[in-house]
């Protein structure tokens, strides 16, 4: 795929999503419809350095393809971190960005016929959430699909009430947020005790391992070690994705 040109997006809303990370809108006027396949991302270039390579960003897109020339952002504030503190502190609603994109592969397989791990932590969900929602909105065929979001307390849960209502509507979806730092009705401890009940669970059951493909997406701690759980589990290198932020 070709790189696409550098454009310039308008910020159009912006919204507090929990204490420290925020949601923004960008539009892109020049554009009738910003096109990409969920799960891509796109590449600011925030005015923060004199070098270029010192001023990108790369963010993975929230939203999922609607026809429209605007998308959605899930950005948390890094403590020391001189883009994000841009973003947050300096940019607000009409607010141009330079940004270049849709870039990236870390997208769905051209046919769901396995089941899916979609694993993260943090704004490791945003590539998620457009999958899911692309997937309802084609009504496209699947098998199951499981997302498991990790995080340390219930302040931290990201659309939390729109995945519940998703897993509602979506055969097949089972979302599981676990807490790291709190005890609540869901799943406690980190991600890799979630994925791995399920598989152990499913083995148990039906006398071998799921038919599955696991997507990976979050700070490359949680991803190496995934990587090598699932690995140990008995699957294949090609059967894991990666996405790794920071």
């Amino acid at each position: 795929m070709a790189l696409q040109p550098w454009r310039t997006g308008i910020v159009t809303r912006i919204e507090q999503a929990t204490h420290n990370t925020r949601r923004y809108w960008v539009k892109v006027p020049e554009l009738e419809r910003f096109d990409f396949t969920p799960g891509q991302f796109v590449t600011l270039d925030l005015p923060i350095h004199e070098k270029p390579n010192r001023r990108w960003r790369s963010y993975s897109i929230a939203s999922w393809p609607d026809g429209s020339n605007e998308f959605e952002l899930l950005i948390v504030l890094l403590e020391g971190g001189a883009g994000t503190q841009y973003l947050f502190h300096e940019v607000q609603v009409g607010t141009e960005l330079q940004l270049r994109g849709p870039q990236g592969v870390f997208v769905l397989p051209q046919d769901l016929q396995k089941d899916l791990y979609l694993i993260c932590t943090g704004t490791g969900i945003a590539p998620f959430r457009s999958m899911l929602h692309h997937i309802e909105r084609h009504n496209i065929a699947h098998q199951g699909l499981h997302l498991i979001f990790g995080t340390r307390s219930q302040s931290d849960l990201l659309y939390y009430d729109e995945l519940r209502a998703l897993e509602e509507r979506l055969p097949g979806f089972r979302y599981l947020p676990t807490l790291s730092r709190e005890q609540w009705q869901g799943c406690c401890g980190y991600v890799h005790n979630v994925y791995e009940d399920l598989v152990h669970t499913h083995q148990a059951a039906e006398g071998s391992l799921p038919h599955a493909q696991f997507f990976l997406c979050g700070w490359k701690a949680m991803v190496d070690e995934a990587k090598e759980r699932i690995l140990k589990l008995g699957f294949e290198k090609k059967d894991v994705v990666l996405e790794l932020y920071g």
